[in-house]
C-alpha cells in the first residue's frame, strides 16, 4: 500500500526546516564574504549588510533546532534525543548525521557569539568567526550525504550552484592576506640578512605598505565571515 504524505510528515517537516536553514547558512556565508571581500564600496552599505549577516545565521540557527527536533516525531527513523543530540549515535547515516551535529553545533556557537563580541573582543571574535566557512562546508556535507534525495540533479545543481561563488569569495578574501605575509616574511628576512647596521630596511617596509593597503587587518574586521 502507498504511503500518504501524513504518514512521513515528520520526516517532510525536519527535510523542510534543515533545507531552508542551508539557504540562510549560505545567505550568511555570502554576505560575510563579501563584506570582507574589499568588493563592496558604495558608503554605508557594508553597515546595512550586517544586520542581514547576522539575522540570517540567527534564523538559520532556530531551523536548524527545528529540523533536528522534528525528525524525534517520525516513527521510521526514530533517533530518539542521542540520535540528534550526540554523534555517531543515529542509526542512519550515522557518519553523515555526525557531520550534521558538529555543523550545527559550530553555527549555534558562532552565531550566539555576536552578543558576545564585546566581551571576548573584536580580534578574538574574528578569529572564532572564521569557523563559519567550515561549519558551511560541513553543512553542505550533511545535506549531501544524509539527504534523501540529494542524488537528485535538483538538488546537486543547487548545491553546486551556492558552494561555488561562496569559494569563489573566499578565494578573493584571502588573497590579500597572503600578499601581506609574504611581504613581512620578506622584510624580516632581509632584515635578518643585512644585520643591525642596515637601517634601510625598515624605510623600504614602510614603503611597501601605502601599496598593499590594510590588508594585515582582516578587510571589513567588523563584519567579515
Amino acid at each position: 500500500m502507498t504511503r500518504r504524505p501524513l504518514d512521513y510528515i515528520w520526516w517532510l517537516a525536519s527535510r523542510a526546516s534543515g533545507t531552508v536553514a542551508l539557504l540562510l547558512v549560505t545567505a550568511s556565508v555570502l554576505i560575510g564574504l563579501l563584506m570582507a571581500s574589499g568588493l563592496l564600496k558604495k558608503p554605508g552599505l557594508k553597515k546595512r549588510l550586517v544586520a542581514s549577516h547576522e539575522h540570517t545565521a540567527l534564523i538559520a540557527m532556530v531551523l536548524i533546532a527545528v529540523h533536528g527536533i522534528t525528525l524525534l516525531g517520525d516513527r521510521t527513523l526514530n533517533p530518539g534525543p542521542a540520535g540528534i543530540l550526540v554523534p555517531f549515535q543515529a542509526g542512519y547515516r550515522p557518519v553523515y548525521v555526525a557531520i550534521g551535529i558538529v555543523s550545527g553545533y559550530l553555527i549555534a556557537a558562532l552565531g550566539l557569539s555576536f552578543y558576545i563580541r564585546r566581551r571576548i573582543g573584536g580580534k578574538r571574535w574574528r578569529q572564532m568567526h572564521r569557523f563559519t566557512v567550515a561549519a558551511y562546508v560541513l553543512g553542505v556535507a550533511h545535506a549531501i550525504g544524509a539527504g534523501s534525495d540529494a542524488s537528485t540533479p535538483v538538488v546537486r545543481f543547487a548545491v553546486v550552484a551556492s558552494v561555488l561563488p561562496a569559494a569563489a569569495l573566499f578565494v578573493i578574501r584571502n588573497r590579500p592576506r597572503e600578499a601581506a605575509t609574504a611581504a613581512r616574511a620578506a622584510a624580516s628576512s632581509a632584515a635578518a640578512a643585512a644585520g643591525p647596521g642596515a637601517p634601510e630596511v625598515e624605510p623600504v617596509a614602510a614603503a611597501l605598505r601605502p601599496r598593499l593597503g590594510s590588508v594585515a587587518e582582516p578587510v571589513g574586521a567588523e563584519q567579515g565571515a
